[in-house]
């Protein structure tokens, strides 16, 4: 039976560059199986992880820290005060600063947000975004224009985006994105399963990350049969399953 090959491990390089990973993964709000979620984390042994519905409510700084620690991360951004997108890092990132930023509000819909951070890896600098886009075709593609104008915004040559788009690689929005300058790894440099919802029954890519130009995509999927990540643990942990992605980051 024929495996996935391993994406390449994290690393400096002599030049400055450097290379990482990048997990993006709804965790529903740690509902579920917390102890799956942290052992999917760690195997796939990311420098970032952009998370979507971390905790909101009662003591949510300290269910994320709990996670990011069982992970063996640190928490980077995000959470409540991003309406929900986190992003996690290794202690191998070096942190420039930090915004979580809330998008406007539709009544009767649900507040949305972005975490962001600005980071260095060894010589590398890199922007970060993860976010979790809404329900609504019109309020999404709205968003995902707040999306590319917070990029543009940053300040920084090289950038990687990503979360719940809540859409398919047809849609309006994931178009938007992949064609106005951002890079979809996952067409980029397909690796490991495609699907992301749902665990049991993937059938549809709605979680995706994206780079700006200039980064280039090693590997991206969702991480199937890699060493320490078992079909149970995926479907225990939440109801999305996630996409982990090694980038090579120029040297700034």
């Amino acid at each position: 039976m024929a495996t996935t090959p391993l994406l390449p491990d994290s690393r400096t390089e002599p030049d400055g560059s450097a290379v990482i990973r990048v997990l993006s993964y709804n965790i529903r709000s740690m509902y579920d199986d917390t102890a799956a979620l942290a052992r999917v984390i760690t195997a796939c042994a990311p420098d970032l992880v952009l998370v979507q519905e971390a905790p909101r409510f009662f003591r949510w700084r300290k269910k994320l820290a709990r996670l990011a620690s069982a992970s063996g991360l640190v928490t980077l951004s995000g959470g409540a005060t991003a309406a929900g997108p986190a992003i996690l890092c290794s202690l191998r990132t070096t942190v420039e600063r930090t915004e979580d930023v809330l998008l406007p509000l539709t009544p009767g819909l649900h507040r949305r947000g972005f975490a962001t951070a600005v980071v260095r890896f060894g010589g590398a600098r890199l922007g970060v975004l993860s976010c979790h886009l809404s329900l609504r075709k019109d309020e999404r593609y709205a968003q995902g224009g707040m999306l590319l104008d917070r990029l543009a915004g940053m300040g920084v040559e090289h950038a990687v985006a990503g979360g719940d788009l809540n859409e398919r690689p047809d849609g309006r929005t994931f178009r938007r994105l992949a064609g106005e300058g951002l890079t979809d790894c996952r067409a980029a440099a397909p690796w490991g399963g495609e699907y992301t919802s749902t665990p049991a029954d993937p059938h549809q890519r709605i979680d995706a990350l994206f780079t700006t130009k200039g980064v280039e995509v090693l590997g991206c999927g969702v991480p199937h049969g890699q060493p320490g990540v078992t079909g149970t643990d995926l479907r225990a942990a939440t109801d999305h399953l996630p996409v982990l992605a090694a980038l090579r980051i120029p040297a700034a």
